[in-house]
Order: structure tokens, then C-alpha cells, then sequence
């Protein structure tokens, strides 16, 4: 495996960075405007607790295809593989843990759900189509890839915040969900906020300072 020569697969890339940047753009546009349709008529609190958007005409369209698009996304891994560049941990930790966390949880319709998916989608639809553009050949801006990580940790972030809100309102039985999932959806956000901190740290901060010193 170590002997072969690494396979180009740029316009393979191409097209599967391409299918999931539109798949995601279009996630998003649609969950967030339910999410954000119940923000303002309803507020904070239905949008976390509220159970709707897995039912709704449009939304839970997509919160199933969501839940079905994390066995897709592990085609992510083979190119990196095929490709023979390096395999990091956080891709396949974090690739591999929200696949089960969403198989696990999408069953159980638990608060937080419209909120973790739509952040998801949002990001995903950036990132993959900075991925795109790169596979295709074009020079996209450092700053750009900064820009997509620093939204990555935002969306851990956020994870963790509502994940404190749905085990506060639970306890007022104001929140649909349990101690066991919750649990899980936290160790899982501010195991991804460390790591992609950390990630940050390394590809960018630490090759700025290293650029300075040798300047």
C-alpha cells in the first residue's frame, strides 16, 4: 500500500465535494428557515425544546436525509486514503462519532436536534465548497480555511450551549430529552471544540509564528 503511486482523482473530487456543498446549501436554506421562523415567532426556547422539526412538512425531510448523509460522508476518508494524504484523527473521530450520535438520537427526536443539524448543514455547505474549488484547481485564500475552522469551533461552541440549555429545561420537563443523551452530544462537542482548537492552533497559529522567526 505504502509503494503504490497516489491516486490524482481530481475530478472524482470534484463532483463528490460539488454534490455535498449543493446537498448542504440546500439543508441549510431549508432548516434555517424553520429554525429561524420559530426563533422569531416562538423564541428560544420552543426552538431547543420544540420536537416540530422533525415532523414538519419540509424540515424533517431533511433532518432524515441529514441522518442518512453521515454513512455518505465517510467517502471523505477514502479519498484522503486513495490520495494518500495525511489521515488526521479529528476527520475520522469526528466523521465516525456523528454518524452514530445522529443514528442514535434522530430515533428518540431529542430537544437540541433542529439546532445541532442546521449549524451542520451550514457549515458543511462552506466547507464543501471551499473543498470543491480547491479539487478543481483554484487558489482559494489561507484565510478562507481559517474562516471555515473558526466556524467549526463557533458550532462546537454553540453545541455545548444548547446542549446546557436542554438539560436545564429538561428538569422543568420543558425539554424532551435524557440524562444519557445529553451525556453523550456534550462529551462529543467539547471533545470536537478541543481538537479543532488544537487543530487551529497548529495550521495556523504555529505556522505564523514559525513564518515570523524565520522572517
Amino acid at each position: 500500500m505504502n509503494k503504490r503511486a497516489k491516486f490524482e482523482l481530481r475530478k472524482p473530487l470534484v463532483l463528490w465535494s460539488l454534490t455535498l456543498a449543493v446537498f448542504s446549501i440546500f439543508g441549510a436554506l431549508r432548516t434555517g428557515a424553520y429554525m429561524v421562523y420559530i426563533l422569531m415567532t416562538k423564541g428560544l426556547k420552543h426552538s431547543v425544546c420544540d420536537q416540530g422539526f422533525y415532523n414538519g412538512p419540509v424540515s424533517k425531510f431533511w433532518a432524515y436525509a441529514f441522518v442518512l448523509s453521515k454513512a455518505p460522508e465517510l467517502g471523505d476518508t477514502i479519498f484522503i486514503i486513495l490520495r494518500k494524504q495525511k489521515l488526521i484523527f479529528l476527520h475520522w473521530y469526528h466523521h465516525i462519532t456523528v454518524l452514530l450520535y445522529s443514528w442514535y438520537s434522530y430515533k428518540d427526536m431529542v430537544a437540541g436536534g433542529g439546532w445541532f443539524m442546521t449549524m451542520n448543514y451550514g457549515v458543511h455547505s462552506v466547507m464543501y465548497s471551499y473543498y470543491a474549488l480547491r479539487a478543481a484547481g483554484f487558489r482559494v485564500s489561507r484565510k478562507f480555511a481559517m474562516f471555515i475552522t473558526l466556524s467549526q469551533i463557533t458550532q462546537m461552541l454553540m453545541g455545548c450551549v444548547v446542549n446546557y440549555l436542554v438539560f436545564h429545561w429538561m428538569q422543568h420537563d420543558q425539554c424532551h430529552s435524557h440524562f444519557q443523551n445529553i451525556f453523550w452530544s456534550s462529551l462529543m462537542y467539547l471533545s470536537y471544540l478541543v481538537l479543532f482548537c488544537h487543530f487551529f492552533f497548529e495550521a495556523y497559529i504555529g505556522k505564523m509564528r514559525k513564518t515570523m522567526k524565520a522572517d
